[in-house]
């Protein structure tokens, strides 16, 4: 093994292709991922933790990489991030309203997706198909274009009364779906909400919600072989994570030892060995 590279993890940046391309940040570099697969990776955690925001050193990560402090007063680590029908921008409360003019109060897109099974998610418009490939979805279809993130947080749950809102993550990572007509699901789900549509529009204006018809994306992982057993790496309980790279999918590394969520180590310091 030779080290390669020593610094704080981001999650994977990923470009959609015939297969997806995966590099990872560590630090102010970034290592591509698909050349490594097949071969022994070793990722070692020095101990150090530094807020993705502040960049000050902290004890825990908050929020998928943040110091205390700032997940207290940083809008993107609002409960209403998770859960964006509880926006709460128009009444003068948002922790940094200019952030949230930047990425709430711009057009997001209401999707349906493949990736336990299927799923219905929301995103800002500049995230597909990144969002997708993040949770590993092997199809999508973006339904809806909505004119805020609280509008799309609206029509989220009330289609999610139907269909799941959520991802079971080992589901995911064990295979590929059987695939799902989602023109169809479409079709089926959206008249369903039709009354809830109307009230949306008449609320925020006729430019709220607006139907589209896009094409399905199909999406392939970097994949040699399928955990039938997941076991998650975490840094918190051992500092090193190695094995033979298998593939990846979602912001999953996935070895033959294991596997472990790269976004949720966020900030942490890590060095980086290959073969």
């Amino acid at each position: 093994m030779s080290k390669v590279m020593l610094g704080t993890l981001s999650k994977m940046k990923s470009t959609l292709g015939d297969v997806v391309e995966y590099q990872l940040p560590v630090g102010e570099g970034l290592i591509p991922l698909n050349p490594l697969i097949g071969k022994a990776l070793k990722l070692t955690h020095t101990g150090n933790i530094f807020c993705d925001a502040c960049g000050k050193k902290t004890k825990k990560s908050y929020s998928q990489g943040h110091c205390y402090p700032c997940m207290k007063k940083l809008a993107r680590c609002d409960m209403c991030i998770m859960k964006p029908e509880t926006c709460h921008y128009a009444k003068g409360t948002c922790r940094e309203p200019e952030w949230g003019e930047s990425n709430c109060m711009v057009p997001h897109y209401v999707y349906l997706s493949n990736t336990s099974g299927l799923k219905v998610g929301i995103t800002r418009h500049t995230q597909l198909p990144t969002r997708w490939i993040d949770q590993g979805a092997t199809q999508a279809l973006a339904i809806l274009k909505v004119k805020t993130r609280q509008i799309s947080g609206l029509v989220e749950i009330a289609l999610a009364e139907m269909v799941a809102d959520k991802t079971n993550w080992r589901a995911m990572l064990k295979g590929d779906n059987h695939s799902i007509d989602l023109k169809s699901e479409a079709e089926r789900l959206l008249p369903s909400i039709e009354a809830r549509i109307n009230e949306l529009l008449a609320l925020y204006g006729e430019d709220a919600v607006e139907r589209l018809d896009e094409e399905l994306v199909n999406i392939q992982y970097p994949m040699t072989q399928y955990p039938t057993k997941i076991s998650s790496h975490n840094f918190d309980k051992d500092p090193v994570v190695e094995g033979t790279l298998l593939g990846i999918k979602g912001q999953y590394l996935i070895f033959d030892t294991g596997v472990i969520n790269i976004r949720k180590f966020t900030s942490y310091e890590v060095s980086v060995e290959t073969s």
